[in-house]
C-alpha cells in the first residue's frame, strides 16, 4: 500500500475525488484514468458491501487513485471490513464525540496504535509478506476521516480534531445545514458561521479539512478558504449531468435548424 492521498496532502497539495455509489468497476477506472486523485466508495448511502467494494478498490488502484471507503456507522467491525478487502483511508459519518473518534481512530490500526482485528486479508497480501512488515506498513499508510457533519460534534470540534489517531475532518455541509435547521441551504450565515469555525478548529489542530462540493466554483471557494480535501460531487450526479447536457445541446441544435 502506497497512500498517494497523505502524501499528496503532506505535501500541502489539494486533492479532490467524487463519491462513487454506483456498483461498477468500469466508472471508478474512468475516474481514476480521468485525473482524480481519489474515489470515496460510499457503503452508507448506498447498497454496497465489502465483498461488492473489493473491485471497485482494485479499480481505483489500478487507474492510479487512492481508494477511499465511507463506512456506514462508527462501528469497529465495519471498519474492519472496509479495511481489510483493501481500502487505504476510511470516512466516518456522525463522529461527535471525542470518545467515539478514539474508538474509531483505533480500531483503523493495529497494535501498538490500536486493536483492529489481525488476519491475512488483501489488504495484508493474503498473508504472503513479513506480517511485521505488513502491520506496520498498514499503520503508517491507513488514514483516518472523521465527519463534522451535526451540531453536537460542532460543539465538540476542537476536541474531535486533536484526538490522536485523526488524520483528517471532512465536513459534510448537507447533513450538517440539516442539523442547523437549514436543510440544503450549504451558504445560509449560520452554516458560514458554522463551516468557518469547524474550519478554524482542524487548523488548530493540525490537520486537513475537508468538505463536499457539487461544483468547479464551489471547489474553488473552499480551497480559497482553505480546504485540500475535496469530496467532488457523486458519480451518478456527475454523468446524469454530462448526459443531460448533451442532449440539451443535441435538442436546441435540431431546433435551430
Amino acid at each position: 500500500m502506497k497512500n498517494l492521498v497523505r502524501m499528496k496532502l503532506e505535501a500541502q497539495e489539494v486533492v479532490t475525488g467524487p463519491f462513487v455509489g454506483i456498483n461498477s468497476p468500469d466508472m471508478v477506472e474512468i475516474l481514476g484514468l480521468s485525473g482524480f486523485d481519489l474515489c470515496v466508495i460510499d457503503t452508507e448511502h448506498g447498497p454496497m458491501d465489502p465483498e461488492s467494494i473489493q473491485p471497485l478498490i482494485r479499480a481505483a488502484e489500478l487507474s492510479g487513485m487512492t481508494p477511499v471507503v465511507r463506512v456506514p456507522r462508527a462501528e469497529p467491525v465495519e471498519i474492519l471490513k472496509v479495511l481489510d478487502v483493501g481500502a487505504h483511508c476510511i470516512h466516518v459519518p456522525q463522529v461527535n464525540s471525542p470518545e467515539t473518534a478514539r474508538v474509531v481512530a483505533r480500531a483503523a490500526r493495529y497494535h501498538p496504535a490500536g486493536m483492529r482485528g489481525v488476519a491475512v486479508p488483501r489488504a495484508l497480501s493474503y498473508g504472503l509478506r513479513p506480517l511485521g512488515e505488513a502491520l506496520e506498513e498498514a499503520n503508517r499508510e491507513v488514514m483516518v476521516i472523521v465527519h463534522c457533519e451535526n451540531v453536537s460534534g460542532l460543539d465538540r470540534i476542537d476536541e474531535i480534531a486533536a484526538v490522536e489517531g485523526v488524520d483528517m475532518v471532512f465536513v459534510g455541509p448537507y447533513d450538517l445545514s440539516q442539523s442547523l435547521g437549514v436543510p440544503g441551504e450549504i451558504f445560509h450565515p449560520s452554516m458560514v458561521k458554522a463551516v468557518a469555525r469547524a474550519l478554524e478548529a482542524i487548523k488548530r489542530a493540525g490537520k486537513p479539512a475537508g468538505i463536499f462540493v457539487t461544483s468547479p466554483e464551489e471547489a474553488e471557494r473552499r480551497i480559497g478558504e482553505g480546504f485540500r480535501y475535496i469530496g467532488y460531487s457523486v458519480d451518478s450526479l456527475i454523468f446524469g449531468k454530462a448526459c443531460r447536457e448533451i442532449v440539451s445541446t443535441l435538442k436546441s441544435r435540431r431546433q435551430d435548424t
